[in-house]
């Protein structure tokens, strides 16, 4: 991974951050490639209208490729393929084939604030431009786990600690979660122009699940897409920071599936979506209380009075993964400590189908018995009803045909040859 691009620092260590006004520029032509139009007060006027014609080929080739994905997000549409045919879904449920992408270090952090002031504020977040940076404010700056994890049915087995969700609950949530509404999507950093810009951002990672051991493995990385709304881009800003920027996902010098050696093999996904908490259980697919199973009266998967509102109102993430190396979660919140658990969840995961790793956070490994049976036969150690002494001839007679004579005195056994 590039440095510089990737975490904003010099190979020596030192700091290496875009100038603001190439962040600027950076984030202009994004936009007018977008088809936003950028008034010549905001950029430079005579690139802008240079470009005009390539934007509107851009725009053109977007529209006809609106199905076509990137490579990492078109193998978490397949998992989600697979989840809409188990709950025979109606309509489709799809990534966006359209984001702002953030395809190099510190351009969320330009976009979390306006390009013409220095302060911004919406109902779920307050970030500030300082003199060595920035601070973000999300509303709430420390969570409980109670009550807050919760995973859909299906896929791997789930903890007991955790909250048993219905399939079609998820499906439903997914649905929601990408269809966030017009105040949430907007971008701080257009929110003082006539017309501000209201978009979804996605941001790719690399993080890192094994590393390399000298002379003997490299290094092992699963990819994971970050999927926010326009107005929550302070939360990548925060995440990128620590696990760095991987880059455009449409490039393939970015594909993780062309990383045959560097890959786990495993895709992740995240979605913010603090908006879910507004959702009620029975708009979700829950059961009426006396339809609903002693589990999930227990759990609160099901409502008596059809205006209650899904986990109480309260925030949530609810995850889905299976053997196949895909696991897609949604945080009903935009609380930063969240974003960047989530990762290190993910992390987990992907070390415990890859083998060989461990992660601090990879809580609920799946454990399966095993036995050492050495590397050496003592018979001495062996009773026989007749006698202690064994002799060769004996082991022979036992073995039968499995056992293959070699002129020079011993054996081979058949099925392994390696067992002399």
């Amino acid at each position: 991974m590039e440095l510089e691009r990737a975490v904003g620092l010099k190979a020596d260590g030192s700091v290496r951050l875009p100038e603001r006004s190439a962040a600027i520029g950076s984030i202009l032509l994004k936009l007018a490639a977008m088809g936003v139009r950028i008034s010549e007060d905001k950029g430079d006027g005579e690139l802008l209208h240079l470009a005009g014609d390539l934007f509107a080929r851009y725009r053109e080739q977007t529209r006809l490729l609106s199905h076509h994905l990137c490579p990492a997000d078109a193998r978490i549409q397949r998992y989600i393929d697979k989840l809409l045919t188990e709950v025979a879904a109606a309509a489709p449920v799809r990534l966006p084939a359209e984001t702002f992408i953030l395809d190099q270090y510190g351009l969320a952090r330009e976009l979390s604030l306006p390009v013409d002031a220095d302060a911004w504020h919406n109902e779920l977040v307050s970030s500030y431009r300082l003199d060595n940076g920035v601070l973000h404010n999300p509303v709430n700056d420390r969570r409980t786990t109670q009550g807050v994890f919760h995973v859909a049915e299906g896929g791997l087995p789930i903890p007991a600690d955790k909250t048993r969700v219905p399939l079609v609950t998820y499906v439903r949530l997914l649905e929601e979660a990408l269809r966030p509404p017009a105040e949430l999507l907007r971008l701080p950093f257009t929110a003082n122009w006539p017309e501000p810009v209201e978009t979804m951002v996605s941001l790719l990672l690399r993080p890192l699940v094994c590393p390399a051991v000298p002379e003997i493995s490299p290094e092992k990385r699963m990819e994971i897409r970050y999927f926010v709304p326009g107005g929550l881009v302070s939360n990548l800003d925060f995440v990128e920071s620590i696990f760095g920027n991987a880059g455009d996902p449409y490039l393939p010098a970015n594909d993780a599936a062309l990383d045959v050696d560097g890959w786990t093999g495993h895709s992740g996904c995240v979605i913010l979506a603090p908006h879910l908490t507004r959702l009620k259980k029975k708009d979700v697919g829950l059961p009426q209380a006396s339809n609903a199973t002693q589990a999930q009266r227990a759990a609160g998967m099901c409502w008596t009075d059809e205006n209650e509102l899904y986990n109480e109102g309260r925030p949530f993430k609810i995850t889905s993964r299976d053997m196949d190396g895909v696991m897609v979660t949604i945080l009903a919140d935009n609380y930063f400590g969240y974003c960047k658990k989530e990762v290190k969840t993910q992390i987990g995961y992907s070390a415990n189908l890859f083998g060989g790793a461990e992660e601090e956070h990879a809580g609920g490994a799946l454990a399966f018995a095993t036995f050492s049976l050495g590397d050496r036969f003592v018979p001495d150690l062996m009773r026989l009803e007749s006698t202690k002494q064994h002799r060769f001839k004996e082991v022979l007679a036992l073995l039968g045909e499995r056992a293959k004579l070699h002129p020079s005195g011993y054996a081979t056994d058949g099925i392994y040859p390696e067992i002399h």
